[in-house]
């Protein structure tokens, strides 16, 4: 399962965030989303899977970014072309979710 979580972060274009239960849902059950977080927060490899790229339901990013913490999340989305005002992202503008069930 956790090889289906990073292969989703894979499909997230640049410029787009997704959700925890966003991903958790894609794996069959929204009640993983703490799951997904655990096994985000353990990310092999930040350059490979742009785990940066996962916020909370309410578009807020994360206090443990394991990758140098909420400003570094902050600074590589706003990189990548989204907006973070209080470190809240505008999921109604910058949301994706991958409907598809191919798998990478």
């Amino acid at each position: 399962m956790q090889e289906k979580i990073y292969n989703y972060l894979l499909t997230i274009p640049k410029g787009k965030v997704t959700t925890y239960k966003v991903i958790a849902k894609h794996l069959g059950n929204e009640k993983l989303a703490r799951y997904v977080g655990n096994v985000l927060h353990r990310n092999p490899s930040e350059n490979k899977y742009p785990c940066y790229k996962v916020v909370n339901s309410k578009g807020m990013l994360s206090n443990n970014y394991a990758f140098g913490g909420i400003s570094k999340q902050r600074e590589k989305l706003i990189k990548d072309g989204v907006i973070v005002i209080n470190n809240r992202v505008n999921l109604k503008k910058y949301l994706y979710i991958n409907c598809s069930k191919n798998e990478k």
